[in-house]
């Protein structure tokens, strides 16, 4: 009966590898994936007319105001809210909110109906 129970656990701690390797192999592929992230400065709608008119020069007057947070997506969903900072000369930004995984799923439903 001691060597049933020894080959019982022999099994079960293979099995429990197996499963770990598998998931380390699925976590590496999902690690991998592209992601397009955007940060939107702001929004409007414009003629068609209007659109012809711009030059260089042209200022386009956006739905924010100076200071309001910028809405930082990934693949075009919103997940942040963020700050805009400076880093070695370039643009950056720094989260400020953070969208809940519960609000990002329900965001998804409410797009859906």
């Amino acid at each position: 009966m001691a060597d049933e129970n020894d080959v019982s656990e022999e099994m079960e701690d293979e099995i429990a590898e197996k499963t770990e390797e598998q998931e380390a192999r699925e976590l590496d592929f999902i690690l991998d994936i592209p992601l397009e992230l955007s940060v939107e400065l702001g929004k409007t709608k414009m003629l068609v007319n209007d659109l012809l008119q711009l030059g260089q020069g042209s200022i386009i007057e956006l739905n924010k105001l100076a200071g309001e947070p910028l809405e930082v997506y990934i693949n075009r969903k919103l997940i942040a809210r963020g700050e805009v900072v400076v880093v070695n000369e370039k643009f950056g930004v720094r989260l400020t909110d953070v969208i809940t995984p519960i609000d990002r799923v329900k965001s998804l439903a409410a797009e859906e109906q």
